[in-house]
């Protein structure tokens, strides 16, 4: 680190693949991180109603739909801090009769936000694997215009779907205990600025999926795909005035990833050990299952950019190179 040293404003979530550029221990050169941790709901509200940050994590789904709509004032890295099997996470009431998900259709279902990135994931394997349509669905939706990501994005229900605003007085996981819901895509009940829940649902909810592991290893055997839910982003006006500091981020966070994992055997045996993959299905995983860079994830950029336009969020299905630094496109 120089003297010379830019100061950038950053936010991040608290998780292992951030923890070390949060604690300083990777500084891009060129550059200094003046780190803020924040829960993501709140970050991306943050981040795209006021553009606080100068980086920042960056829900994928609203970047294509702001991106759609000719907002360009983030410039993506394909830096990516937060994937899972997010339909494995739909929780549903035990007497709601929901046993596979077909039997989704018709019932009502709480989301926190329709356009964030796990909804949007978790709509597209229903629709594929499934054959549930979003349209088969009565949804709920907890988050208002004032502390939304679809409110600073001009959100709007898409044609033929049924989107109800949930009354601020209630929430998800009131709703749920009540039996106002059959269940939820996401639950989320974390304290932060956006997300109202904070009940414990579990006594009333189970998974839809009792065997996260086995679903996983199925899904992504069969695609290949693991879902990216946050990609890093940039001011465009910084990037464009230090077109080098794109490119010292991501190396910067690529040696933060390598003292997480330290090498792709660790990372499979950390999988294991937090039940992601079973042993046996350990081997499915290529040499880096959460890689960064463009090249070893395009398809998985494809595929959510094709979701957010077929399930009606932008009027075009959004190009990788739209979203992405062009420094970065063939890291």
């Amino acid at each position: 680190m120089t003297a010379h040293a830019l100061d950038f404003s950053i936010a991040l979530s608290n998780n292992e693949r951030t923890r070390p550029i949060i604690e300083g221990r990777h500084p891009p050169q060129g550059l200094r991180f003046l780190p803020t941790v924040v829960h993501p709901s709140e970050m991306f509200w943050r981040q795209l109603k006021f553009a606080e940050f100068d980086v920042s994590e960056m829900s994928i789904s609203s970047l294509l739909i702001a991106v759609s709509k000719g907002d360009t004032r983030f410039v993506a890295l394909p830096i990516y801090t937060a994937r899972m099997f997010f339909h494995t996470r739909i929780m549903v009431r035990r007497d709601s009769g929901i046993n596979t998900p077909a039997d989704l259709k018709g019932k009502r279902i709480g989301v926190p936000e329709y356009q964030q990135t796990s909804a949007i994931w978790s709509r597209g394997v229903l629709q594929h694997e499934f054959g549930v349509h979003a349209r088969d669905i009565e949804w709920f939706m907890e988050r208002n215009p004032d502390k939304s990501h679809g409110g600073s994005t001009g959100f709007k229900a898409p044609e033929g779907v049924r989107i109800n605003q949930i009354p601020l007085a209630t929430n998800i996981g009131e709703m749920l205990l009540k039996g106002e819901l059959d269940g939820a895509l996401l639950y989320l009940n974390e304290p932060n600025l956006v997300d109202r829940s904070t009940a414990d649902i579990s006594g009333v909810c189970r998974p839809l999926f009792p065997d996260a592991v086995a679903e996983s290893t199925r899904y992504f055997q069969k695609t290949g795909i693991y879902p990216i839910n946050h990609a890093m982003v940039i001011k465009r006006e910084l990037h464009e005035k230090y077109p080098w500091a794109g490119v010292n981020i991501y190396h910067s966070f690529m040696r933060a990833k390598d003292e997480v994992e330290r090498s792709a055997e660790k990372t499979l045996r950390d999988y294991v050990a937090c039940g992601l993959v079973e042993p046996k299905a350990a081997r499915m995983f290529g040499a880096d299952p959460k890689a960064y860079g463009l090249r070893a994830t395009r398809n998985v950029i494809e595929t959510i950019a094709q979701y957010v336009h077929e399930q009606g969020l932008t009027d075009r299905r959004v190009a990788p190179e739209e979203l992405f630094a062009p420094a970065t496109l063939d890291l």
